[in-house]
């Protein structure tokens, strides 16, 4: 009886993955591996009518191994060898692209909410989209980064080619940390995006106002920094490593007058991330002389993304009241770009 029952539980399981399926039937027209040359073991329900590789190297790994988690959510976790991008191309396109940075604490990424569903949305305004599922860092502070890097360098290689004149990067949440960072840590001109959107953004690793799962799980925790059983050189050298990734991550502080111009959206009443990530990126983007447009709407919370009420029902989009003035202002903005 009690292999039958774990049997079923995991046709269950699977069954459960089988059918975790957004609520669109949009699909990639690629998916572009950004290190391996197939999917491996994988059971992402969103995938291209096609599958390529990138063919960049890994030089870092990021200490996860096994399958892909892949709730009904789409909120998925463990990605390792899989990172990839999922390429979407409008019937009309009008030179713009972005890269979108999904969040999710740097645990998971949701594929769904902040992905399929803002694909939907930026297609419909004949906008490019690649969504990455970036490695999760477990610690590995650069490999995110470098994914999404890599993906404007993949970009950027096809933009004459896709029609495009214009490459921007999108994030949300703890995926707004990371847009944040290529917003400001680009290592040229290729992997510099030309405009930035970012959405209830994680900027600060000051332990006053940050998420603190995007903090420990991209940096790792303060009790790993500060482990005592180390020798006294060693700790000390731990402490000054430890303050120059908080330093550096604290992404106010990498604002520059080479920031491209931004556009942000946040809740007051976020309590998540709180509303003071933005506004300290704020200042710091006039301080600079960076071209902002700043939205600060006083509820909706946290984690509202691109999930309209057509795909999570009437009645259960938290931030309904505002989405539509939200779309406007943010589709007004882009058009005024180009």
């Amino acid at each position: 009886m009690k292999k039958l029952l774990t049997t079923i539980a995991l046709t269950l399981v699977m069954a459960a993955t089988i059918n975790a399926q957004p609520a669109s039937k949009l699909r990639p027209n690629k998916t572009v591996l950004l290190y391996g040359t197939e999917l491996v073991d994988n059971n992402d329900p969103v995938v291209g009518k096609t599958i390529e590789s990138a063919g960049f190297e890994m030089t870092e790994q990021n200490g996860l191994s096994g399958q892909e988690t892949h709730p009904a959510n789409g909120n998925i976790g463990n990605i390792s060898v899989n990172a990839r991008f999922d390429l979407y191309f409008p019937k009309k396109p009008n030179g713009q692209m972005i890269i979108v940075c999904p969040g999710g604490g740097y645990s998971i990424v949701s594929s769904y909410n902040e992905g399929v569903y803002v694909a939907d949305w930026m297609l419909s305004k004949g906008i490019t989209v690649a969504i990455v599922k970036y490695r999760l860092p477990n610690g590995h502070w650069e490999v995110p980064l470098t994914d999404v890097q890599n993906t404007f360098r993949y970009c950027r290689a096809h933009a004459q080619e896709w029609g495009i004149n214009q490459i921007g990067v999108m994030g949300f949440s703890a995926g707004g940390h990371l847009a944040a960072s290529a917003t400001n840590l680009f290592t040229d001109d290729v992997t510099r995006p030309d405009f930035s959107v970012l959405i209830y953004p994680v900027i600060s690793f000051d332990m006053a106002i940050t998420h603190k799962g995007t903090r420990f799980n991209l940096i790792g925790k303060d009790e790993f920094w500060n482990d005592r059983n180390k020798l006294v050189d060693e700790w000390e050298k731990a402490q000054a490593r430890h303050n120059e990734l908080v330093e550096y991550y604290t992404l106010e502080n990498q604002i520059t007058e080479k920031t491209p111009v931004t556009f942000i959206a946040h809740c007051t009443d976020d309590r998540t991330v709180p509303i003071e990530n933005t506004i300290r990126y704020y200042r710091k983007l006039v301080e600079k002389g960076v071209s902002a447009e700043v939205h600060i709407f006083p509820r909706g919370g946290h984690g509202w993304g691109f999930s309209a009420e057509k795909f999570v029902g009437k009645g259960k989009d938290k931030f309904a009241y505002a989405r539509s003035e939200y779309e406007t202002s943010l589709e007004r903005w882009l058009s005024s770009l180009r």
